[in-house]
C-alpha cells in the first residue's frame, strides 16, 4: 500500500455532488486554505512537527462549482463495461473481446456509442465487414450511451470505501 496521504478522499460540491476523487494530500490543502470541510474522517490523524490534520474519507467545497452534466468517455473499456464484458452477438463473458462497429465503418458506421458493441474474437472475424442483416447475426442488446451515474463513475472505489456509499446514491 502506498503513502496515505496519497490515499483517495470523495470531493463533493456544495450541494453534496459528487465532483471527483482527490488525493488525502490535495483535500488536506483545501482545508487548510479554507476551500473545503471534513464531512467524513475514517482514517484518524496526519501528525506534522508543528501541527495535526484529520485524514479525511469524504470534503465537501465551500462554494458551488457550476459545470455541465458528465458524460461517459467514448472509449474500448468504456464499451465493455457497459456490455459487462458481454459478446452481444454470442453472450460468452469474457475479458477478451473486440469492438464491433454494428454498421460496417467502410459502408459509412460512426464510432457512436450507438454503433459499438463488445464481440468475441470469433463472432467479430464471423460478422466481418457485413451488416447484421448479411451475416444473420442479432444483438442481444441494442447499443446506447450509457449514463453517468455517480455509481458508474466513482463504483471502482467504492468497494475499498463504503463510506461513500451515501453520498453516491440518487445522484
Amino acid at each position: 500500500m502506498g503513502s496515505i496521504l496519497e490515499a483517495a478522499v470523495l470531493v463533493l460540491n456544495l450541494n453534496y455532488e459528487p465532483l471527483i476523487v482527490a488525493t488525502v494530500r490535495r483535500a488536506i490543502i483545501m482545508i487548510v486554505t479554507g476551500k473545503a470541510e471534513i464531512v467524513e474522517n475514517g482514517r484518524g490523524v496526519i501528525r506534522t512537527p508543528s501541527a495535526e490534520y484529520l485524514c479525511p474519507s469524504v470534503i465537501r467545497l465551500d462554494y458551488l462549482i457550476r459545470r455541465p452534466r458528465p458524460r461517459v468517455c467514448l472509449a474500448r473499456r468504456e464499451v465493455f463495461r457497459r456490455d459487462d464484458y458481454t459478446c452481444q452477438y454470442c453472450g460468452i463473458k469474457t475479458r477478451s473481446l473486440t469492438v464491433d462497429h454494428v454498421a460496417p465503418k467502410h459502408r459509412g458506421g460512426e464510432s457512436t456509442w450507438e454503433n459499438l458493441a463488445s464481440a468475441c474474437w470469433a463472432c467479430n472475424r464471423r460478422k466481418g465487414g457485413k451488416t447484421l442483416a448479411e451475416s444473420n447475426m442479432t444483438l442481444l442488446r441494442k447499443p446506447y450511451e450509457p449514463r453517468p451515474t455517480s455509481s458508474y463513475l466513482f463504483g471502482s472505489h467504492v468497494r475499498e470505501h463504503e463510506e461513500w456509499q451515501k453520498f453516491l446514491q440518487g445522484w
